[in-house]
């Protein structure tokens, strides 16, 4: 018997997004809808994103790192106060070795170096999603990164450049 599958019966990824440009915020939540993900919450810094993550509680949360004011490392100190076991992927294009250190002790679940391909971030978040429905991810120690890509699209290099 074939059956179709409706898509009000596939259960949508839900998201929070947090970035300080505007633009990037924006771009990176339509190319997460287009991947059939659905953004429940956005912030244009880590003030509130522990209240929005209690509010909404998402499949996982996107964190850039560098932001003025509250941070994403300020973000990801919240989130793990409320959720230890909280997907939270971080988002930068810093690279240095004391900010990987920090993400690494506040149990960041992955890395995402701009620019990045997005079917790569797409297929991370899934198998994040779907290792902890089934328990056989330890959040711990983040092993999963996403590294920087040259074949991106240029809309897709404009959103993924820092404009500080």
């Amino acid at each position: 018997m074939i059956s179709s599958i409706n898509k009000n019966d596939v259960k949508q990824i839900t998201a929070i997004v947090v970035d300080d440009d505007i633009d990037t915020l924006d771009v990176f939540c339509e190319y997460l809808e287009l991947s059939q993900f659905r953004i429940v919450g956005k912030a244009y810094n880590g003030e509130k994103v522990a209240e929005l993550y209690s509010k909404f509680k998402p499949d996982v949360v996107f964190l850039d790192v560098m932001m003025d004011n509250y941070d994403g490392i300020y973000a990801l100190e919240q989130i793990r106060k409320v959720n230890p076991g909280a997907i939270v992927i971080m988002v930068t294009a810093d690279l240095r070795k004391d900010t990987n250190e920090k993400l690494g002790r506040l149990q960041a679940s992955a890395v995402i170096y701009k620019p990045f391909d997005i079917n790569s971030v797409v297929d991370l978040v899934k198998n994040l999603v779907s290792s902890q429905k089934n328990n056989e991810t330890d959040l711990k120690h983040p092993e999963l990164l996403v590294q920087p890509t040259e074949s991106t699209f240029s809309v897709h290099q404009e959103m993924c450049m820092v404009k500080k």
